[in-house]
């Protein structure tokens, strides 16, 4: 699915998560947000060397691709640590973070499997009409959203692990455990 965003110009794609992920203290995920070659649910392709051009000057510029939550602008959820082109896509991997409140719900809602999509928003520098779509030769990459609907079913988050090495709700239950402990030794 394309969809015009709020900033005039501004298109973006829909991509499935491919596992559901467990709730995690410093929650890292990472996958492929766009994948070469394949026409998504619009019909679009997107061509290798298509994001090279975005993330070059986005690089020079001491800048990044932002992490948002439903392509809004106004509620970032997380840092995009690295976004790259390799042989078979976009690939992403970065962090949800926490200490920010829409952070927290879309880790709930990964963990419960309400959420399994990325999405891509950008600007098309040059496409040419193909198919039923177009094909997609040079992209301004401006984020990579969570969202609810997937655009292209094979870009997918491949892994998410904590990246304390930790799970929270084993923190949790150990801190109990001392506790009670604790409250023993005392009574």
């Amino acid at each position: 699915m394309t969809h015009q965003g709020p900033a005039s110009g501004l298109e973006t794609k829909f991509c499935g998560l491919n596992e559901r992920p467990g709730l995690k203290d410093g929650y890292e995920i990472s996958g492929y947000a766009s994948v070469f070659g394949l026409a998504d649910r619009g019909g679009d392709i997107v061509e290798r060397g298509a994001y090279a051009r975005s993330l070059d000057r986005l690089k020079a510029q001491g800048r990044q691709v932002k992490m948002l939550w439903q392509h809004d602008p106004l509620r970032p959820i997380g840092v995009w640590d690295e976004v790259r082109e390799d042989a078979r896509g976009l690939f992403v991997k970065g962090r949800v973070l926490r200490d920010v409140q829409v952070g927290r719900e879309a880790l709930a809602l990964l963990d419960a499997g309400a959420i399994d999509g990325l999405s891509i928003g950008y600007r098309t520098i040059q496409s040419e009409k193909s198919g039923q779509g177009r094909l997609l030769k040079e992209i301004d990459l401006w984020e990579v959203s969570l969202v609810t609907f997937p655009m292209l079913p094979d870009a997918r988050v491949e892994t998410a692990t904590p990246e304390t090495g930790e799970d929270t709700r084993d923190v949790v239950e150990s801190l109990a455990e001392a506790l009670a402990d604790a409250r023993a030794l005392l009574a």
